[in-house]
C-alpha cells in the first residue's frame, strides 16, 4: 500500500465532504466547491473530523497501489483549495512589457506588435498589482498552476538577456552571446 495513501486527510471546520451519484467526491468549504470522480480500485471513508482513502481489490494490484496516493493527494488538495486556497506569482522582464487585468481577461504586452489576450477561467481571479507581477489565485490547484503555464508559454525566459515571463521563484540560466574569434 501507498505510504501516502494511508495517511488520513483531516477536515477543518467549516469544510464538509460527501460522497455524491456516480462516485463523485464533492469538497465545499468557504473558497468554493470542487468535485472529482474516484477511481473503481479506490473507496473514500467519511469520518467526522477525517477522510481515508482506501483501495477495494477491484482491478490490478499495480493500478490499486498507484490511484491510492495520487487519490488522496489529489483530495488532500482539494481541501486545502476551499480553505487556504492556491496562488502563483509570475514576472514579467522586459524593457517596456506589461500585464493588466481586465475582468475576466489578463492583456499581455510583451513585445508582439499585437497585445496578447488570454482568458481567465470561472473560479480563477488574476491580480496585477504591479504591470511587471502577476498573481493567479483559486481553489483548484490545477487550474491555477494550467493558468500559470499557458501565461508563461506566451514568452518564456530567454537565456540570453532574460527577458521573458517566468515564475517569482524560477532561476533561468544565462549563457554567454557570441565571441569573436581570433
Amino acid at each position: 500500500m501507498s505510504r501516502i495513501g494511508k495517511q488520513p486527510i483531516p477536515v477543518p471546520g467549516g469544510v464538509t465532504v460527501e460522497l455524491g451519484a456516480g462516485r463523485t467526491a464533492i469538497v465545499k468549504g468557504p473558497g468554493g466547491t470542487l468535485t472529482m470522480n474516484l477511481r473503481p480500485e479506490v473507496d473514500l471513508e467519511i469520518e467526522a473530523a477525517e477522510l481515508n482513502v482506501t483501495t477495494n481489490g477491484s482491478g490490478s494490484a499495480r493500478d490499486s497501489r498507484s490511484f491510492h496516493g495520487l487519490t488522496r493527494a489529489l483530495i488532500n488538495n482539494m481541501v486545502l483549495g476551499v480553505t487556504k486556497g492556491f496562488e502563483k506569482k509570475l514576472d514579467i522582464i522586459g524593457v517596456g512589457w506589461n500585464a493588466k487585468a481586465q475582468g475576466n481577461t489578463l492583456v499581455l504586452n510583451i513585445g508582439f506588435c499585437h497585445p496578447v489576450e488570454i482568458a481567465v477561467a470561472t473560479g480563477l481571479s488574476v491580480e496585477t498589482p504591479q504591470p511587471t507581477h502577476i498573481i493567479i489565485k483559486g481553489a483548484d490547484k490545477q487550474a491555477v498552476g494550467h493558468l500559470a503555464a499557458v501565461i508563461r508559454a506566451v514568452r518564456p525566459p530567454e537565456p540570453y538577456k532574460g527577458k521573458g515571463i517566468r515564475y517569482v521563484d524560477e532561476f533561468v540560466r544565462r549563457k554567454a552571446g557570441k565571441s569573436f574569434g581570433v
